[in-house]
């Protein structure tokens, strides 16, 4: 008797916590009133629409590179943008990097900087019969801008530029100095473009309030639970290792095959590294991100939210199930190469494969190789980093002044729009800026579905001309907030 009153009284002590805790679980949204004042140019759509038609296109192959695509879209926005190219200054970075700056009126205050790139992905042989419309010719039907680039990324490119043409015409003129930097090189890593404009920033003493970059984005029907659009703010990035797995044994004729071969050695080696993935957790970015998420959902999710101590099993179970979602809550593992072999009826001597791991903040690149050797274990397969890889990038402050703009600004031009931090499980030039600020955030302020995550990089992208006008707006209120 006296054990059963000890676990009802348990029982509703805990009911009572976990209930106190919902309730207190309350929304961090910014109450704001819509902006309706700004008008975009009827000719933005169509601007865009030219400016895709630059096959500024990113090879892995540096002897690819078409130099006059890129000469050719800076003259194009000289000509498309006059008051932006009368007014601020523009240099060329890296013979094709664009670095725009307006200056403001006070030198007291820390300058913005707008960040997108020019260059696009190539688009994959063999995928062009599928595409609606041609990649390259910035086709306006059916209430989109289709092409290469209206997504990712020439659609910001223009947004801003866009932007500063509208203020321009307005007669405004910054409080706060504002740089737009253009990277031409974004796809294959930003070495030369992202980077040296740091670099030259960086020589000159300049530290910057804030940077914005691309990462997030405004969801429909992504973020499990709620049922409005949530803008996902980038405020960090995952780390980056890739190791080369290399084999070797004797090879010989496939009609007498020893019992491991190299091709079986290291599939098996492989295998245990996809079966033994590194551990879930829930925290970090990925914490804060529910803790603004949590409190749009229906009262039984929200509970689960707010309550992660007692039910983080289950959310992280439930996570597990897509791979965009369990993406934000562990070191990914990834073969993305595998080489050996030259004849159907020959065992390979050597094989070779390569394994990506897109680290989660908390962890690190000497973790994770640890993780492999002791997954692994097993001496005849050799363990190789390569030699691109880097840690998670530095936190974004969610309470910073910066990032209180932003929020008030998405809700300004998205009304009923929830935002959230986000944890960018990709690479972006923006990692570079972090030497010149401590605030670096990720949005493109455009509305995504789970059918258009696809678009990005793949076959039919393209961008509503909604969307596209308000970007704009969205760029236009931004620098009108920061100052």
């Amino acid at each position: 008797m006296v054990y059963e009153s000890i676990v009802t009284i348990g029982a509703a002590l805990l009911g009572a916590v976990i209930l106190a805790r919902t309730l207190l679980f309350t929304s961090k949204q910014v109450q704001v009133e819509p902006v309706t004042d700004i008008a975009v140019s009827k000719k933005a759509a169509q601007r865009l629409s030219e400016a895709i038609q630059f096959k500024t296109v990113s090879y892995q192959n540096p002897q690819q590179f078409e130099k006059e695509e890129f000469l050719g879209l800076h003259t194009y926005l000289e000509k498309a943008f006059p008051r932006v190219h009368a007014v601020l200054t523009r240099e060329v970075v890296g013979e094709y990097s664009l670095l725009y700056c307006w200056k403001g009126r006070s030198e007291q205050v820390k300058p913005l900087l707008l960040m997108a790139h020019i260059d696009v992905v190539p688009v994959e042989p063999g995928t062009e019969p599928g595409w609606t419309y041609p990649p390259f010719k910035g086709c306006i039907a059916d209430g989109y801008i289709w092409g290469r680039g209206s997504m990712d990324l020439k659609g910001s490119v223009l947004a801003i530029l866009e932007a500063v043409e509208t203020l321009l015409k307005n007669g405004f003129c910054p409080e706060r100095t504002v740089y737009l930097a253009f990277g031409h090189d974004e796809e294959v890593g930003g070495h030369h473009g992202a980077s040296q404009i740091v670099a030259l920033l960086k020589s000159r003493g300049i530290s910057l309030e804030y940077v914005l970059d691309e990462g997030g984005s405004i969801t429909e029907g992504v973020v499990p639970g709620v049922s409005t659009p949530v803008a996902l703010v980038g405020i960090a990035e995952k780390g980056y290792l890739s190791l080369e797995l290399t084999v070797e044994a004797a090879g010989g004729h496939s009609s007498m095959p020893p019992r491991d071969s190299a091709l079986n050695i290291v599939a098996k080696a492989v295998y245990n590294l996809e079966e033994n993935q590194m551990p879930a957790k829930i925290e970090g970015t990925t914490k804060q991100m529910f803790e603004y998420v949590g409190p749009e959902m229906s009262f039984v999710k929200k509970m689960v939210f707010a309550n992660t101590w007692l039910f983080g099993w289950l959310v992280k179970r439930q996570l597990a199930r897509s791979p965009e979602t369990d993406a934000l809550i562990r070191t990914t593992t990834a073969p993305t190469i595998a080489e050996g072999g030259t004849k159907e009826n020959v065992l390979p001597k050597k094989v070779r494969f390569v394994v990506n791991f897109r680290i989660l903040p908390g962890d690190t690149v000497e973790q994770v190789i640890n993780h492999a050797q002791k997954t692994i274990n097993d001496p005849r397969v050799k363990i190789t980093p390569l030699e691109k890889a880097w840690e998670q990038s530095i936190v974004s402050n969610i309470k910073s002044k910066s990032f209180e703009t932003l929020q008030k600004t998405i809700r300004q031009i998205f009304p009923g729009t929830a935002v959230a931090p986000y944890l960018v499980v990709g690479a972006t030039d923006s990692r570079y800026y972090t030497e010149l600020t401590s605030n670096v955030f990720k949005l493109v302020p455009i509305l995504v579905t789970p059918e258009d995550l696809n678009r990005v990089h793949g076959v039919d992208e393209r961008i509503s001309l909604e969307d596209h006008e308000q970007a704009v707006k969205f760029y236009v209120q931004l620098i009108r907030n920061s100052q």
